[in-house]
């Protein structure tokens, strides 16, 4: 009798801790299952050159492949992305907000590699803490990359490491504002003596524009019902 009173106890506990994983399992499930409908929509690739009609790109230009990671974040109980503010010391881009990543190296398998090791490599988060959920359409930019980026979910808390020398900032935004189309507006300014329009979805203090507001702007088109 003991023994059975033993085994029914442990099972007891058993179903109990599986209820309590699950109950802790439920709002990521829930926060995540909208990105997993929406990247099985269908969509064009975009480029720095979307809202430029204007611009004449020269046939046979030779785009390099590089990969960057759009990072999922349940903080606080609010789904949140991961971005970075790009040291001012740098030679292209300084200053601006980007998604963590870079170009493929030879070493990598694919983009999506390349992505989790730029990620590691500049603030920090290793790569087998990240849950590759999907990729977008990718994106041509203004200095010849054509960037893949990568929808992964960050399962594990860590602590962001900014490279020194690349990044100056690690930050987060609720996803709630990015995928709002509402929040974007068009600006421009002169660009190589053009005047250049892009997208914007300003946050607090951070300027986010250029290809990462882009990015961010297709994805919010693909939350839309």
């Amino acid at each position: 009798m003991g023994g059975s009173r033993q085994t029914a106890s442990s099972a007891e506990c058993i179903t109990i801790w599986i209820r309590q994983l699950l109950a802790k399992m439920r709002p990521v499930v829930d926060h995540l299952e909208p990105i997993r409908t929406a990247l099985e929509k269908t969509s064009s690739a975009s480029s720095d050159f979307d809202l430029n009609p204007g611009v004449v790109l020269p046939e046979g230009r030779k785009l390099r492949p590089a990969g960057v990671l759009v990072p999922f974040q349940v903080i606080d109980g609010e789904l949140r992305i991961i971005l970075t503010k790009r040291s001012s010391a740098l030679k292209h881009h300084p200053g601006q907000i980007a998604f963590p990543g870079g170009k493929q190296d030879e070493g990598d398998a694919d983009v999506c590699a390349a992505a989790l090791r730029e990620s590691e490599e500049e603030i920090g988060l290793p790569r087998n803490s990240v849950e590759i959920l999907g990729e977008l359409p990718s994106h041509e930019t203004v200095t010849s990359f054509l960037v893949t980026p990568v929808l992964g979910y960050v399962s594990q808390p860590f602590e962001a490491l900014p490279e020194p020398g690349e990044v100056d900032e690690v930050f987060s935004v609720p996803f709630a504002h990015l995928s709002d189309p509402a929040r974007y507006s068009i600006q421009s300014r002169r660009w190589r003596g053009q005047k250049r329009h892009y997208f914007t979805v300003p946050f607090g203090p951070y300027y986010i524009w250029g290809a990462t507001a882009r990015i961010l702007r297709g994805l919010a088109e693909r939350m839309t019902p």
